[in-house]
């Protein structure tokens, strides 16, 4: 019976391989063969130390503000367009001029850029005035009354300026077209004239359309970062849309599971232990790894040279972190989480024969009660 007992122990072990598992251990990933071909498995491995932790809290990302180019003058419309208002005032120096009154030597002409680009003013004709600054509209109707009005003084008031309007949709409260001032709007400004997100800044994400280009920030970047809080121009189109940031936990944990966040900022620690922590008896602590795209930049500060081999500008990686360190448990509180990470906590090898000696448990108590009975 012994021998019998050690023939299927025998075939179990030899078929331990086909144990099942949470994915693949520690030691797999780990090997010099994956290593050493990460180039052409087109990942990064890099160890998570203090000068990984270092690089990646002292790397910025390409600004948001590059995909567009720098607005002269602040990003202020000094241009009239098509559908402008305008207030224009006339005096004379004399009380019986074209445009005296019984109330005073001025008159206020209401106008509006029509579909063409002009203006009428009676006396001066049509006048066309879009593409023109205020202070050329107002020269311009000064010298046309020049010999029919008596020494005229001219004054030109945008009372709303149209063709400078943005629109600002989406998740936003108060959704619309807005008019820039003279001085100009930046991106921020508009968001809050349109009441301001209605999701958390960390959960929103803003893009910028403007002509065939667009860029896409998380609102919060635009604080972060000052130069993503860009000078609009006119014409620009803002969509605010509710993206919830995840991470996913596989492996060796106790709860599987998609994670959202729940703070603007979450740790690796921190998401470890929202998923319950590693597993008992199975998981090996020196096997806990990140998976993530970073820009080719970040990687040649971590892998050097290394990282001009990806065609791509990002760049798959795999972090890797050993928590029987105990300076591990601070890099891991100290290493940020980002939108669709994936933590894997690779199984211990001795886990695989943890199973096996489950499934041959009940095996072993019967041989035991044959072998007592025989012996009876």
């Amino acid at each position: 019976m012994r021998f019998f007992l050690v023939a299927i122990i025998a075939s179990f072990l030899t078929g331990c391989g086909a144990l099942p598992g949470q994915g693949p251990t520690a030691i797999t990933i780990t090997s010099e063969d994956i290593e050493g071909d990460a180039i052409r498995s087109q990942y990064a491995l890099i160890n998570v130390d203090r000068t990984a932790v270092n690089a990646i809290h002292a790397y910025r990302p390409e600004l948001f503000s590059k995909s567009f180019r720098k607005v002269p003058g602040g990003g202020r419309s000094s241009r009239l367009g098509i559908g402008d208002r305008l207030v224009v005032t006339i005096w004379e120096a004399a009380p019986e001029g074209l445009f005296s009154t019984p109330d005073g030597k001025q008159v206020s002409v209401p106008v509006v850029v029509d579909e063409n680009g002009y203006i009428f003013i009676p006396y001066a004709g049509r006048i066309r005035v879009a593409g023109l600054s205020v202070e050329g509209v107002r020269a311009g109707i000064q010298e046309r009354l020049k010999g029919k009005a008596i020494e005229p003084q001219v004054l030109v008031v945008v009372e709303g300026n149209e063709s400078s309007g943005v629109v600002v949709v989406g998740d936003v409260n108060k959704p619309g077209q807005y008019t820039m001032s003279v001085r100009g709007m930046r991106l921020l400004e508009a968001v809050a004239r349109a009441g301001g997100s209605r999701q958390a800044t960390y959960e929103t994400v803003v893009t910028v359309k403007r002509g065939r280009g667009a860029g896409t920030a998380r609102l919060v970047d635009l604080i972060e970062y000052p130069e993503n809080n860009i000078w609009l121009v006119p014409g620009d189109n803002i969509l605010l849309t509710h993206k919830p940031r995840t991470f996913s936990a596989f492996g060796a944990v106790k709860s599987t599971q998609l994670v959202p966040f729940k703070t603007e900022s979450v740790t690796l620690a921190e998401g470890l232990a929202q998923v319950g922590g590693l597993k008992d008896f199975f998981a090996d602590a020196a096997g806990i790894f990140l998976f993530r795209y970073e820009d080719r930049a970040l990687v040649r500060k971590l892998k050097g040279p290394i990282a001009d081999k990806f065609t791509s500008n990002r760049v798959p990686v795999v972090y890797k972190l050993n928590l029987r360190q105990a300076e591990a448990f601070f890099l891991a509180r100290s290493l940020e989480m980002r939108d669709k990470d994936i933590i894997y906590v690779a199984n211990h090898p001795t886990a695989e024969f943890g199973k096996f000696l489950q499934i041959i448990g009940p095996l072993l108590s019967n041989v035991n009660t044959a072998n007592a009975l025989i012996t009876d």
